[in-house]
């Protein structure tokens, strides 16, 4: 086992080198640098965390995860890689988590790192991004994490064990979730690395449904990276990737298009034809496990490749004369007999907050447009929303649907979202209604 992994490690070496190749990015002079931090949270095996925020952040920045390689770290990954300089133009924020065991490899095989809360490394790095969100105005909603090789296996962990924390993930040479399985303390799977491991689509979903049960959420896009002379982590593990998250999705393995990004890559798409499919797979022809790390190709299908928004300032009105009573148009009707939940999250920083908002249908019967009322703690004020419409911006809110959320189905949720100022106060609302109906509170 230890001749395998020391001969894995050596193929792997070249890898930072692979990814200085790539193409260069031009970004603006920079002043940020990668900062290690301490004391993150638990933290069961002992990972490092490494922090990237570029000078000029977002207002409300995305964050990705960047997960090395085995004999790497995350500063190898940072400075071998584009992802902190795509960083300095886009405003998002990156965590490089760093192993400290002999390996240098993430622990993907575990039953302890294959299910949720279970331990290892995974629960470090969901540690790291709550330490991350607790500190930014992180967009809940545009969490990521990329990795290569053992990083890649640990992408596919994530997306697995934290579907309702990272919205999609991009594996460079990487295998699906739970192929590493082991339960003798092995941190090497030789049948899988082989490419000898192979399930119906149907068995490979059912591994990542298994490692968060009872989980009904949006699951996580997918791209998957891989070259067909893989030599450390063979080609089989790429269509065998494509079975699992076209399963999970619930969408065909038969491609909705097919392309090529560039001369030898042919580039499919699974349950959509645009960048935001929910599974795209390229594959590299006569490319070797030490594949070229497209960070920008990774970006675009994230999303991060957009310039950072703006914030728009709250208009000041000057009153002349009182103004008249508004006219509030009625809150559409719940059917009888229906219920709801809400779940509502803060992540605060020194005078501002954002909240994640949670809206479950918990009634027999479809809800078709929505208002959720509840009244914001004293000294919070909403100075922008997404998913949502917000009036007035404190004291007693109402949240109306956008025109493309109005439905929810039965056990069906919608998630909407606000950015605030406060004076000190970060306390929750301690009651929500919707359509006029009391909701549970999560």
């Amino acid at each position: 086992m230890r001749t395998a992994i020391r001969l894995w490690c050596a193929a792997l070496a070249a890898i930072a080198l692979t990814a200085l190749a790539a193409l260069s990015v031009p970004t603006p002079a920079s002043a940020a640098t990668l900062t290690e931090v301490t004391n993150f949270g638990t933290n069961p095996s002992n990972l490092r965390m490494y922090l990237y925020v570029p000078d000029r952040v977002a207002p409300r920045p995305g964050l990705l995860v960047a997960v090395h390689y085995c004999t790497g770290s995350g500063p190898a990954l940072h400075s071998g890689t584009q992802f902190a300089a795509l960083a300095d133009r886009y405003g998002y924020i990156v965590v490089y988590p760093s192993v400290t065991r002999s390996s240098q490899c993430f622990d993907v095989s575990s039953p302890q790192a294959l299910r949720r809360g279970g331990g290892s490394d995974p629960v470090g790095i969901m540690s790291m991004v709550d330490h991350v969100r607790q500190r930014y105005p992180v967009d809940p909603a545009r969490i990521f994490v990329t990795g290569v090789s053992s990083g890649a296996m640990m992408t596919n962990v994530l997306l697995g064990v934290y579907p309702d924390v990272f919205a999609a993930g991009t594996a460079f040479a990487g295998v699906p979730f739970g192929c590493f399985a082991t339960t003798n303390g092995s941190e090497w799977n030789s049948e899988c690395a082989n490419g000898q491991v192979t399930r119906t689509p149907q068995q490979w979903g059912d591994l990542v449904r298994a490692a968060y049960p009872g989980y009904t959420g949006a699951r996580p896009r997918m791209q998957i990276w891989h070259g067909t002379n893989d030599d450390i982590l063979r080609y089989p593990n790429f269509g065998e990737q494509v079975k699992q998250w076209t399963n999970v999705h619930g969408v065909s393995q038969t491609p909705t298009t097919t392309d090529s990004p560039q001369a030898g890559y042919t580039r499919t798409r699974y349950g959509g034809s645009g960048g935001t499919a929910p599974v795209e797979a390229i594959s590299m022809q006569g490319v070797s496990h030490n594949l070229p790390v497209d960070a920008a190709g990774a970006l675009r299908f994230f999303g991060l490749d957009s310039t950072p928004p703006t914030t728009t300032p709250t208009p000041t009105i000057t009153p002349t004369t009182p103004p008249p009573t508004p006219t509030v148009p009625p809150s559409p009707t719940v059917p009888p007999g229906a219920g709801c939940r809400v779940g509502y999250t803060v992540n605060a920083w020194n005078t501002g907050l954002t909240a994640s908002v949670t809206i479950t249908n918990t009634g027999p019967t479809t809800v078709n447009g929505w208002s959720l009322a509840f009244t914001l703690p004293g000294g919070q004020s909403i100075t922008g929303g997404w998913n949502a419409t917000y009036a007035p911006t404190s004291g007693a809110v109402t949240a109306r649907n956008a025109t493309y959320n109005g439905t929810i189905a039965p056990n069906g949720s919608v998630t909407i979202g606000f950015q605030a100022t406060h004076g000190g106060n970060t306390a929750t609302p301690s009651a929500f209604a919707l359509n006029g109906t009391p909701c549970a509170v999560a």
